[in-house]
């Protein structure tokens, strides 16, 4: 519905600009862009999620926005690429950009606000219980109601579960019976849908409740039980009719069309960054070389997208030394230069890898790369450290802008900086990339960095 709309008004803006702008009848080519924009519109929009109920209204607007500049910058790429950008009006384009961004803006928030409101009253009119007491059950209760907004009734336990003493502290979880009750359960509050959330140890029971719930008119919704499980970028999806769970999937994969337009973002401000950077860069490589002996640029071998070993650029700003192992940068380590301190102090030393991101080494944002021997050292020591290489790292990472920069010294400090780049990989989106690149520059002034 808000797809339509979006599209309406922008081509009924496009189409009335260019009308006004010949006097006559509308030109075909801006009958073909409108078309030709329409459809693009579709994986564009998609992608960013830019139409979804559960955006609050600053960020769907933000998502709208995004996706909107992106449509015009893919449609921008095309023209210079098939040589048809000069066939239209500048003055026309430039209206319709700013104008049609506006009409949909004027157009979301009113849509967005009754979508929601249809949507709420929808979830009021379905009242549900759970079938569970346990972590799992009152975990889902609280997503219900707080999350999901949902009508959440109560939770019934297992005969022999007994209550669970959280549940009966807990006076918006009320515990409603046993399951020997649960056909009175549902007769007696007019159930419409019934969350079966049992441990794993309890899956046994699951299909005698859902056959004894088969004519009980009530939708049935079976919650497993992954508590114990690191899923990663999981997902359920039908598989030649048999339902299948993906447990670990890369979003490289599970978004084609997403990682498409990752990689072309990646690379256009990559190429626009090494442009407007180059004197900087030719410069530091001049400063580097004259302030001490050794090459301008470090090289190191690192893990990539799925392990694969990359070499990772980088200026130099150490000395030249032997050392046999691995070992990281500390606070006033005396292998750092003068020259160095600067660099690594102001990220300026991590330029070098735009080059690896043209290459597809590397992504703008991801997971920070570490050495090989760092890798085989934590590998065993945190769960699911290399999943982490599920996606491709980055020059700065949600890690980094959540204040988890420079040295890890403990492994608390690295199960942490893992847990984030799980939590990134877990939630990955072309809006979260842009979040994070906006922020990389506030996480300079962190003091960790050395």
């Amino acid at each position: 519905m808000q797809w339509l709309i979006s599209v309406a008004l922008q081509c009924s803006v496009l189409l009335l600009l260019s009308l006004e702008k010949s006097d006559a009848d509308v030109a075909s080519r801006y009958r073909l862009l409108a078309l030709f924009s329409s459809v693009l519109a579709i994986p564009v929009f998609a992608v960013f999620r830019a139409y979804s109920i559960r955006n609050g209204y600053l960020v769907g607007a933000a998502r709208v926005l995004a996706a909107w500049a992106t449509l015009i910058a893919l449609l921008t790429f095309i023209g210079f690429a098939t040589k048809t950008s000069e066939a239209f009006s500048r003055e026309v384009i430039l209206q319709w950009i700013a104008i049609g961004f506006a009409f949909q803006l004027l157009a979301f928030v009113p849509v967005h606000k009754l979508l929601r409101r249809i949507d709420k009253r929808h979830r009021f009119a379905n009242a549900s219980i759970i079938i569970g007491c346990g972590d799992i059950a009152l975990t889902l209760a609280s997503k219900l109601r707080y999350e999901r907004k949902e009508t959440m009734i109560g939770m019934v336990c297992l005969d022999n579960e007994g209550f669970h003493n959280e549940v009966a502290q807990a006076p918006y979880f009320p515990t409603l019976g046993t399951v020997s009750q649960l056909r009175s359960v549902i007769n007696e509050n007019a159930v419409n849908r019934v969350y079966i959330a049992l441990p794993a140890e309890e899956t046994s029971q699951i299909e005698g409740l859902y056959v004894d719930l088969l004519d009980a008119s009530v939708d049935v919704v079976w919650v497993p039980d992954f508590a114990n499980l690191k899923l990663l970028n999981h997902s359920i999806y039908n598989l030649g009719g048999m339902p299948a769970i993906n447990l670990n999937e890369s979003p490289l994969t599970s978004y084609p069309g997403g990682a498409f337009l990752k990689s072309v973002m990646d690379k256009t401000i990559a190429f626009l960054a090494i442009l407007l950077l180059g004197p900087l860069m030719l410069g530091v490589a001049a400063i580097i070389k004259l302030s001490s002996p050794g090459p301008v640029l470090f090289r190191q071998n690192r893990h990539g997208w799925n392990g694969n070993i990359i070499e990772v650029l980088k200026f130099r700003s150490m000395r030249i030394h032997k050392d046999t192992a691995v070992i990281q940068a500390t606070k006033d380590d005396p292998r750092v230069t003068s020259v160095g301190k600067f660099l690594r102090r102001s990220s300026i030393d991590e330029l070098p890898q735009l080059l690896n991101v043209l290459r597809g080494d590397m992504s703008l944002v991801g997971p920070r790369p570490h050495a090989v021997a760092h890798n085989d050292y934590y590998s065993d020591k945190i769960l699911a450290y290399m999943a982490r290489h599920r996606i491709k790292p980055g020059i700065t990472g949600l890690a980094q802008v959540s204040g988890y920069r420079g040295e890890t010294e403990t492994i608390d400090k690295m199960q942490k900086r893992v847990e984030l780049d799980l939590d990134y990989i877990n939630h990955w989106s072309l809006w979260l990339d842009i979040k994070i690149l906006l922020k990389t520059p506030l996480s300079l002034i962190s003091k960790n960095i050395y």
